[in-house]
């Protein structure tokens, strides 16, 4: 039964993450949001703001604008209080975060309100000793942690020592409305493939914030050893790594494919970005917990060379959707770009209706409000 507006939301939940820039982390909460509005439930959301503040707002969901993704330990309790005080306020029935320096004054704020806390752990975070594992197991202390892949989960488990039937996994969401190919004209193609190079170009498209992980120099290194027709885009966000920028643009020059490589910053309308590469490229030297990009690049009909690290192993089916690789290995990356750029028998319509029955958006939405469902069930009883 639906409810009307003068009924209060079954649910009242709280989001908090540092951010709302450009990301998975950040995309997935506005997925939630829309979800929740959608189901008139109540969508609350704590972080700095960013990019995506409109889209919160114009969905319905309310934003609450706060440094509350600071690492500073002497303003803990203050963040503490102020989520606490948003609890109250809003009468909110669940917390759910999404990143481990807001995840702390969260984790005490919900037991302190005796709220349900929800942990989504987005990442494999780095643990170079016993404090900074401490520091990361916050993200398995929810009273429901979400994993976005099975890589993920069993990661948990055996850094955390986890229960399994604590954890749910459930991939990041990809859009099918918004990547379909269908939806991206042959002419807007042309004329982005027109900005990147000639007609006879190959573009290899390589998304990712520019950071060293996203192996950017290692995707370089490989694409030095492809023909002349090859353009290599480079698609993401730099987030003021400015010497990491200048590494690259030296690499370029040193490995002298300044003419065949574009810097192309962040982008907002990536299926165009995604329909005009030939083949879609994920470096990543360390393993993606999920890798949306695959996913997003799969469902716009593209063929995807990946490292064969962490989420990739689920979302890409190697010899079928895309082409798994070495880490590190350029010759490997080099042969399976140009493998995917003469592929006869790939088939686009296979690579859609693969993420569209395991990774969609819509099979993200409902998993996660039933995880709160459940939760909300549980306390009340």
């Amino acid at each position: 039964m639906s409810l009307n507006q003068t009924d209060k939301p079954a649910m009242r939940v709280l989001q908090i993450l540092p951010a709302l820039d450009a990301g998975g982390v950040e995309r997935t909460t506005v997925d939630i949001v829309e979800a929740l509005c959608l189901r008139e439930h109540a969508a609350h959301v704590l972080s700095a703001g960013g990019r995506l503040e409109g889209e919160i707002e114009k969905l319905g969901g309310h934003l609450h604008i706060s440094p509350i993704g600071s690492k500073n330990i002497l303003t803990l309790i203050s963040r503490i209080i102020e989520i606490m005080s948003l609890i109250k306020k809003h009468n909110i029935n669940i917390v759910h975060v999404r990143s481990r320096a807001p995840a702390w004054p969260a984790y005490f704020a919900a037991k302190l309100t005796r709220t349900p806390l929800v942990t989504t752990y987005h990442g494999i975070y780095n643990a170079s000793g016993r404090l900074k594992r401490f520091y990361n197991s916050i993200m398995a202390r929810g009273d429901a942690v979400i994993a976005n892949s099975t890589f993920t989960r069993d990661h948990i488990v055996k850094t955390h020592n986890t229960r399994l039937d604590k954890i749910t996994v459930i991939p990041r969401g990809v859009d099918m409305k918004v990547f379909d190919p269908s939806k991206v004209s042959h002419d807007a193609v042309a004329d982005q493939r027109a900005l990147w190079g000639g007609p006879q170009d190959k573009f290899i498209v390589l998304p990712g914030r520019l950071t060293r992980w996203k192996g950017q120099l290692d995707a370089l290194e490989a694409f030095a050893k492809l023909p002349n027709s090859c353009r290599l885009i480079l698609v993401g966000d730099a987030q003021g790594r400015e010497n990491y920028v200048a590494e690259i643009k030296e690499r370029i020059q040193t490995l002298n494919i300044q003419d065949r490589v574009i810097i192309d910053g962040h982008r907002s309308d990536m299926p165009l970005v995604l329909a005009s590469g030939h083949v879609i490229l994920s470096a990543s030297n360390e393993p993606e917990a999920f890798g949306r990009v695959a996913a997003e690049a799969q469902a716009m009909g593209r063929p995807v060379v990946a490292t064969a690290l962490g989420g990739a192993l689920e979302t890409i089916e190697d010899g079928k959707t895309g082409w798994l690789v070495p880490t590190g290995d350029s010759d490997a990356m080099a042969k399976a770009i140009k493998r995917a750029l003469a592929w006869p028998d790939y088939n686009s319509k296979q690579s859609r209706t693969r993420i569209m029955r395991y990774f969609s958006r819509k099979s993200l939405q409902a998993r996660v409000l039933a995880v709160y469902s459940e939760l909300l069930t549980a306390k009340n009883r």
